[in-house]
């Protein structure tokens, strides 16, 4: 065995394997699906470090697809890389690649070929891609059918208008790498929903994208603002969903998971919201949860005005490994909000905060019981450290975006530090929820660790192997070792 892989033979290069198909994603096993996926892309970064800085970076959706130069080639392989209770959202793959040429939307009861509108109409599964840079304002909502991948890789993309983006009664979506931002109410007119079918539609309400019904979705690195009403809004049994490195900025209201406080059938809800920058100008609803299973897992929370994460109606949510930092505002302090419900009505419901970081004042109320077997239905990945934040949402929204300002925003008396959730205090020597993230704990909570330094640990470490045991069994001297060292 070689000398690397004796030493640590925890670590796995094995490259992701494409999910096999399944109705309900259980919560235990697409854990640790994701747990082997993580570690891989991690042990992949720090043993290519000194050769390729620009490819891994530990985010396991993104090293799953683009350290491959040529990933144009081979667009479909994106939709082996989902992560969480969305990762069997399988898109267009196995389908035709629909090439977008015309960014118009003069007749939404009959679209144009080669417009954006026509391709999502279609009901076999396709892979959309978009020959040149463009922005699609449309007229009305944009009904997709099943089966959809909209892919913006490449080339830049906005969305805005009427709608915008609307999931109805559909099931395996990908929406990637677009810029989703000004959507405004508008209906009250005839759309097609697919080449056979057209209907009325009501005036929608002006969400970002608007999922109803919908199962087995992926919503991954789009960049969301300005909505008349949220961002992303799922409701109506909604499940199965994914909201993977976004980029969310100024905006109220940014997303709801749930249709009402008595609606049944969201009680089954599954979303996971991972590797997303909660950026500048943001109010509240980060998420607002009615019911289900809520994971919120190494997010990146720049501020709010409001709040950050609310419910209703008695969702358990499982918050581990994010970086909340509070307003300067006293009284905007506190990341939850229990919505119009009293604290003895509220006590036992299961929230909890795992491995999170709290920067700037910023604390979280817990609820429930820690450790209640509740939680699995709310894990659907295993967390980083909270040290790594930075490094996995670095990318977070769409590809080539200036990051906003909020990322450096600097407040008086703090340097780095923060309150770590476990019980212990991070004075800027980087929290652990009890992973295997030794370089994070090494680094802290927002410093890099530089392709040298990652040499000289593997060095460092090599060597006090070697003190204690050679292959023969014998003993270095100390003075040797001290050589060695220096």
């Amino acid at each position: 065995m070689p000398l690397e892989l004796s030493l640590f033979p925890h670590l796995s290069f094995s490259k992701p394997q494409p999910h096999p198909p399944s109705s309900t994603p259980y919560p235990e096993a697409v854990a640790q699906e994701v747990q082997r996926r993580v570690n891989a892309s991690l042990s992949r970064r720090e043993m290519l470090s000194l050769k390729d800085q620009q490819c891994a970076v530990g985010n396991p959706i993104d090293d799953c697809w683009r350290c491959n130069s040529n990933w144009a080639d081979d667009r479909q392989k994106l939709a082996d890389c989902g992560i969480g209770f969305g990762q069997d959202a399988m898109g267009g793959k196995g389908g035709q690649i629909y090439v977008v040429t015309d960014s118009s939307d003069r007749d939404p009861a009959n679209p144009t070929p080669g417009t954006l509108r026509h391709a999502v109409i279609q009901t076999e599964p396709l892979w959309i891609i978009f020959s040149a840079d463009m922005t699609i304002k449309l007229k009305v909502e944009l009904i997709v059918n099943s089966f959809k991948t909209i892919d913006g890789r490449g080339v830049s993309v906005h969305v805005t208008g009427g709608g915008c983006i609307t999931l109805q009664y559909v099931s395996n979506v990908i929406i990637h790498n677009i810029h989703v931002h000004h959507c405004k109410p508008a209906g009250n007119t005839n759309v097609a929903s697919s080449p056979t079918h057209v209907g009325w539609r009501g005036k929608s309400d002006g969400d970002g994208i608007s999922l109803f019904s919908a199962r087995k979705i992926w919503i991954d690195h789009c960049s969301l603002s300005y909505c008349t009403d949220g961002l992303i809004d799922a409701i109506m049994g909604s499940t199965g969903i994914t909201i993977s490195n976004n980029h969310f900025a100024h905006h109220d209201e940014v997303m709801l998971l749930g249709h009402n406080d008595k609606y049944s059938p969201d009680t089954g809800m599954q979303v996971t919201i991972a590797f997303n920058h909660f950026g500048e100008a943001l109010v509240q609803r980060m998420p607002r949860c009615r019911l289900g299973y809520i994971h919120v897992v190494n997010n990146d929370f720049t501020q709010w005005e409001m709040y950050a994460i609310g419910g209703s109606a008695n969702p358990t949510i499982n918050s581990q490994g994010n970086r909340y930092t509070a307003p300067m505002n006293q009284n905007a302090k506190e990341v939850t909000k229990r919505v119009d419900t009293n604290e003895g009505d509220w006590a036992d419901w299961n929230w909890r905060t795992e491995g999170d970081i709290m920067v700037n004042g910023a604390f979280f109320v817990p609820s429930g019981a820690g450790m209640s077997t509740q939680y699995a239905k709310a894990s659907s990945l295993e967390p980083k450290s909270v040290g790594l934040i930075d490094r996995l949402t670095v990318t977070a929204g769409v590809f080539g975006d200036p990051r906003d300002s909020s990322r450096s925003e600097s407040y008086p008396g703090y340097s780095g530090g923060g309150t770590v959730t476990d019980g212990t205090t991070n004075t800027g020597s980087g929290g652990s929820s009890g992973g295997d993230d030794y370089f994070g704990m090494i680094f802290g909570n927002t410093a890099q660790p530089s392709s040298s330094a990652n040499a000289f640990l593997l060095s460092l470490l090599i060597i006090l192997i070697l003190y204690v045991t050679t292959s023969h069994g014998g003993v270095l001297s100390l003075p040797l070792f001290l050589t060695l060292l220096l």
